[in-house]
């Protein structure tokens, strides 16, 4: 049998040394058996958490100590049906084929009888971890216990912007990793899926978006965890403070917590609308504001330059309007330069017979360009 401090199995080999060294007792019962008197209410399966003190300088195998990924404090909220208090003690497993470290066994603290608790444990950037908990009596048994498959802690980003961000290109993609570590988040069911497409809430078509994580979660080495926002067709007007998309933006923000970055798709409705380019870069500076407000936190917002819609129009002198906007809006405090997805042109473009917004090609060309964006900032 491998040390226990270890804590690095695969599921079929955990599973076995529990059950040989009495971790699963007769009569105990895990989180979803509608008997137990432990209940997890967080973290969900396959959430990712963004993880804080990650060192690019210290990030290589060869750093003292191993690499430097970072960590996050995971919330562990539920709630405790049994007769008197029990101690929580929570750990999480790192799964075979993953990048992290274990959590060995970590006293959490009492848990009342009857009401609902919140505790955290630190994460070390990585995963995907199972997480398992113990409510323990007064005399160190184990009276319940309840499990989490498949938690990360990584990169998380909030996507908004109009249909070249939503659901509206021309392929579904995939997920490349086979052990599925980028996901999406449905914000209004509550659910974390592998990111592949379409992205609940946006549209039935492809985006961009798997293609992003394709690349940006191999080098990264953590999960990638990423909720969508976006609604085609919509000028920048319609996202302002007091409007109906505005709290889609917030709501979707306020779900996932804390993340690194917006990653912005937005500007040809604004072409059709000839919006000026002093006004467009003072919406986008109230749009924001007023959201890190709501949000508690100022994550940078990442501005792509998409402007064109071959099939829609040619309007050169609104679209270098809305291009100049962006340009000045790239300069201002707690925005950075996106990707310039104009010059994806040609058969980056799907014709009249398609969803007339990127062809397949166009569509991993524009996630390998969001890619280089979110690298310098990640790094």
């Amino acid at each position: 049998m491998k040390p226990f401090s270890t804590l690095h199995y695969s599921r079929r080999e955990a599973a076995r040394i529990a059950a040989v060294s009495g971790l699963i007792l007769p009569g105990l019962l895990r989180a979803g058996d509608s008997g137990s008197p432990l209940k997890l209410t967080a973290p969900l399966p396959r959430q990712v958490i963004q993880r804080t003190g990650f060192e690019p300088a210290l990030a290589h195998d060869h750093a003292p100590g191993g690499p430097l990924l970072g960590q996050a404090s995971l919330t562990i909220a539920g709630h405790w049906a049994g007769t008197s208090p029990a101690r929580l003690k929570a750990r999480a497993v790192l799964q075979e084929g993953c990048t992290g470290k274990a959590v060995d066994w970590t006293d959490l603290g009492e848990i009342a009888p009857m009401v609902g608790f919140s505790k955290s444990l630190t994460l070390p950037a990585g995963g995907w971890y199972r997480l398992e908990t113990q409510a323990l009596g007064s005399d160190g048994k184990v009276l319940a216990q309840a499990s989490v498959e498949a938690v990360g802690c990584g990169e998380v980003f909030l996507i908004s912007g109009q249909s070249y961000a939503a659901g509206a290109n021309d392929e579904h993609l995939k997920v490349d990793d086979p052990l599925g570590r980028s996901v999406k988040y449905d914000w209004v069911e509550k659910r974390w899926t592998k990111a592949d497409d379409p992205f609940p809430h946006v549209d039935t078509g492809g985006t961009i978006w798997p293609a992003f994580a394709n690349m940006l979660q191999p080098l990264v080495r953590v999960p990638v965890g990423l909720t969508n926002v976006a609604v085609g067709g919509t000028a920048s007007r319609q996202w302002l403070p007091g409007e109906a998309l505005y709290d889609r933006f917030l709501q979707g923000g306020l779900a996932m917590g804390r993340f690194r970055a917006v990653l912005w798709q937005q500007g040809e409705s604004d072409v059709i609308e000839n919006t000026p380019t002093q006004t467009y870069v003072d919406r986008l500076k109230l749009i924001r504001s007023s959201l890190c407000d709501r949000w508690g936190f100022e994550p940078p917002w990442l501005l792509a330059k998409s402007t064109i819609h071959p099939t829609v129009y040619d309007r050169p002198e609104a679209e270098n309007r809305i291009r100049e906007a962006i340009g000045k809006l790239w300069q201002e405090p707690g925005f950075a330069p996106g990707p310039d997805t104009d010059i994806l042109t040609g058969e980056n473009r799907g014709g009249p017979t398609s969803r007339r917004h990127f062809s397949p090609t166009g569509q991993r060309r524009a996630g390998a360009m969001w890619f280089a964006s979110v690298w310098g900032i990640v790094n």
